[in-house]
């Protein structure tokens, strides 16, 4: 379904765009760039709100209202909200009954995309709150991977998320489409990433070379599969590290917990010798067998 949230009344007025520090913006805040700069990141207005619609743009941890030089959530009220999911009261109360901390202001939708709001009334969206890698309480914006990444002539698609780390929460991890006949290995796009992603916590950890990512009916990547594949890898490693007969057999998905691993193991291995193991990881698992 299709949600009218902004947009322009002049069809013919030409797009409003703002040249961004990109190392700046990974970090939440709104600080002008020159075109020019290898560091400055283009966005795009979608256009201001009308009518009975309104936007504000929130901190997603305290649910107050960001000032105006910060990324926040952007969530939406207006006549063409939904009531909420069928069936599921708990997740819509979550999504569309969202309430601003200590004024009470609201019910609004939580669209889940990050942005912000100028003071001429035009929103920017800068891309997707539950995409955030966030390294050792640090945020970092996937898309400063990914466009970097874009820039390479052999890219095709890419694709970064957060891959588990026992240490820092998460850490920076690419997926990678070729072009048709390119050659390019992982080793040379690592050396890429280092000379244009200019955020050194954001460098890729990890990168693999798919011969087509997952995508979506329309064509956009397709994360959650890439995280199932990340939880995996890094799960079953640190079970073979450990010596344990255990493995992780698929990652399904919780209304609740999110993403879980469900681990089989023999009888020979014990509850605290997986937790010992995995319990380091913020991402939650069960036991199958």
């Amino acid at each position: 379904a299709v949600l009218y949230v902004s947009g322009a009344k002049n069809k013919q007025a030409p797009p409003l765009s703002l040249h961004l520090q990109s190392t700046a913006l990974s970090e939440g805040h709104i600080a002008l760039a020159q075109p020019q700069d290898h560091e400055s990141q283009t966005i795009v207005s979608c256009g201001r709100t009308g009518g009975r619609h309104k936007i504000v743009i929130v901190d997603p941890d305290t649910l107050q209202r960001c000032p105006p030089d910060r990324v926040g959530e952007i969530w939406f009220s207006g006549p063409t909200v939904a009531q909420g999911y069928w069936n599921q009261p708990q997740v819509s109360a979550q999504i569309f009954k969202a309430y601003l901390a200590g004024t009470g202001e609201g019910p609004f939708l939580r669209t889940g995309d990050l942005g912000r709001i100028d003071d001429e009334g035009y929103l920017f969206i800068t891309g997707r709150a539950k995409d955030l890698i966030i390294r050792g309480g640090h945020n970092i914006d996937p898309a400063e991977i990914e466009e970097a990444l874009a820039g390479h002539e052999s890219v095709a698609f890419a694709g970064a998320i957060g891959q588990p780390d026992a240490h820092s929460g998460e850490v920076p991890a690419a997926y990678v489409e070729l072009v048709e006949g390119a050659d390019t290995t992982v080793e040379e796009l690592m050396d890429f990433c280092k000379k244009h992603v200019l955020e050194r916590a954001a460098q890729p950890k990890y990168m693999e070379l798919m011969d087509e990512l997952p995508k979506t009916a329309v064509g956009k990547i397709f994360k959650p599969d890439l995280r199932k594949s990340a939880i995996t890898r890094i799960y079953n490693d640190a079970l073979d590290k450990a010596g344990l007969a255990a493995k992780v057999t698929s990652v399904e998905e919780d209304k609740k917990r999110g993403l879980v691993a469900k681990v089989r193991c023999d009888g020979a291995v014990s509850d605290d010798a997986l937790t010992e193991v995995l319990g380091s990881f913020t991402r939650p698992w069960d036991r199958t067998s």
